[in-house]
């Protein structure tokens, strides 16, 4: 079982026909997402046993929300429900469909999590990241998590996916982030994200420094460019993006952290120590097996993440 903790949200994208409305302004259509939900929804449609920690409203976003989990194979025992609202991301598309976003979070059901206790002892892995390691009291709840896994020696996934207008204390959170690296087992990350984490326009340096403070792999997505991956050895691995007609990216990077971390289960791998002992040519297959995932999630709008049987 791997557990995907953090926050479940409504995107408001812009309609793909293009129409406005009367005020000139894009016409807007809720999709359902959230980082770490878009994981949870890929990795249980790619057909790993998930379950997904998180707080989820009672208004109507939020039964949708836990809806498409269920409809998506996902475990719910550890979804916690609220009377608080569902969080919103209004997102703006440029002209490449890449996406950027505004949030209303204030007092909203998801930062509102509380640390389950111990998980099952069935879980092997725990995926956290995005607004879940930012907004508290949730931030703290999930770190708490992060750390009691990690001792009890479940393999930890991290993707910070930075979202920039939410983060109050910019050298605070870097701080916080350099503190969890020791106890992760698999570091992914876009290179943008990167940037803004070593707080440098040259980010690789500190990406390879940060691959030997503990983690097995740190996975970095290169947008057109592929994927790579800088291993405990310090090796490089890469590989070219696939072709496709984009029609957005929403979700395309949460599709490639379920998609490695389905191919590390099926290989065998999800530890940090099997991992860790995964030649050039095995995560070569990884990171191709994860870009042909995300190329589809990027043909089509919203983060619709593919079924199993699509990549086959």
């Amino acid at each position: 079982m791997i557990v995907v903790g953090g926050e479940a949200l409504v995107d408001l994208v812009p309609s793909p026909s293009g129409e406005s409305t009367v005020e000139g302004l894009p016409a807007l259509l809720p999709r359902l997402g959230g980082g770490p939900y878009n994981v949870a929804v890929a990795l249980g449609r790619l057909g790993a046993r998930v379950s997904f920690l998180s707080r989820v409203s009672t208004d109507f976003f939020g039964d949708a929300l836990a809806g498409r989990l269920g409809a998506s194979r996902v475990d719910t025992s550890l979804l916690q429900r609220g009377a608080e609202p569902t969080t919103l991301a209004v997102v703006g598309l440029a002209e490449d469909g890449s996406a950027r976003y505004s949030f209303h979070v204030e007092g909203t059901a998801d930062r509102l999590v509380a640390d389950p206790g111990p998980l099952p002892e069935e879980v092997r892995a725990v995926s956290l990241g995005t607004l879940g390691m930012v907004l508290e009291p949730g931030a703290s709840a999930y770190e708490a998590v992060l750390r009691r896994e990690a001792g009890r020696g479940r393999f930890t996934v991290l993707d910070p996916n930075i979202r920039a207008a939410l983060i109050t204390d910019p050298a605070g959170y870097r701080e916080r982030f350099l503190g969890w690296l020791p106890h992760i087992g698999l570091l992914k990350l876009s290179v943008e994200d990167a940037a803004w984490l070593a707080d440098a326009g040259d980010p690789w340096p500190a990406l390879r420094e940060w691959a030997g403070m503990g983690p097995a792999g740190v996975v970095v997505t290169l947008g057109g460019d592929g994927l790579a991956v800088l291993t405990a050895s310090g090796g490089l691995v890469r590989v070219p993006g696939q072709r496709v007609e984009v029609v957005d990216t929403i979700g395309a990077g949460d599709t490639v952290h379920a998609a490695i971390l389905h191919w590390l289960d099926t290989a065998g791998a999800l530890s940090t120590e099997s991992a860790r002992e995964l030649p050039d040519e095995s995560w070569r297959e990884a990171l191709e097996f994860a870009a042909r995932a995300a190329a589809i999630t990027c043909s089509r709008a919203g983060a619709e993440p593919p079924w199993a049987d699509e990549l086959k």
